[in-house]
């Protein structure tokens, strides 16, 4: 099976894989300067550097928090790189960790300047949930299951209870320990993305660019 991937999601599971393996080994203090790191965190180990914003979604914070994120990728991912093709998927899926960031970026720094303290951000959910999004946008009747609900519904149900709950817990805080406003990061860049492609507003009157199935 994991033989038949396509290209690009099987790199990006693999690459994923093994810097999840270099950070066990080597430790998150030796792993701290690929961490996403808020901006103006003076009195933090770390500052924010440029190239966080891609080398955050990389890293995770468990074994289970690797393995659910890259379940995700491999099922989702699969699928709309053979639609779109491998470039254009890989793309997508880096700009939407890149997105999440920003949106991460943004979060931190208001929080900080309420007098919170500053910590880093990690994992690939931002891009993930990119893919979630795209996947709804792609196949909005295909039926999916996401946990907790026992059965399955249609894509574009599930993308907005995915949305929806990342919304409330973000603003709640009923959910600690998770970047809620990294996950709304990611779905917004790929809804702006696919808007983009369609030619859809606010980026046209509906002429696509260039898409390619396959």
């Amino acid at each position: 099976m994991f033989s038949r991937l396509p290209p690009a999601t099987k790199t990006l599971l693999i690459t994923t894989v093994v810097v999840f393996i270099l950070q066990y080994l080597l430790g998150d203090a030796r792993m701290a300067p690929f961490m996403l790191w808020p901006l103006g965190a003076e009195f933090s180990p770390w500052s924010f550097l440029p190239w966080q914003l891609l080398s955050y979604g990389f890293l995770h914070g468990s074994f289970f928090h690797l393995f659910f994120n890259m379940l995700a990728l491999f099922m989702f991912g699969s699928v709309l790189e053979q639609v779109w093709g491998k470039k254009r998927f890989t793309w997508f899926y880096l700009l939407c960790i890149v997105g999440a960031g920003l949106c991460q970026l943004a979060v931190g720094w208001w929080m900080m300047s309420r007098g919170e303290s500053a910590y880093p951000t990690i994992g690939a959910s931002g891009g993930v949930l990119g893919l979630v999004l795209a996947f709804g946008m792609v196949f909005p009747k295909q039926k999916i299951m996401i946990f907790p609900i026992p059965f399955f519904i249609p894509a574009k149900i599930a993308v907005l209870l995915m949305a929806g709950f990342a919304l409330f817990a973000g603003f709640t805080g009923s959910v600690p320990g998770i970047a809620h406003f990294a996950h709304l990061g990611g779905m917004l860049t790929a809804w702006l993305l696919i808007r983009y492609w369609r030619g859809q507003p606010p980026f046209g009157k509906g002429k696509p660019r260039h898409l390619r199935s396959v």
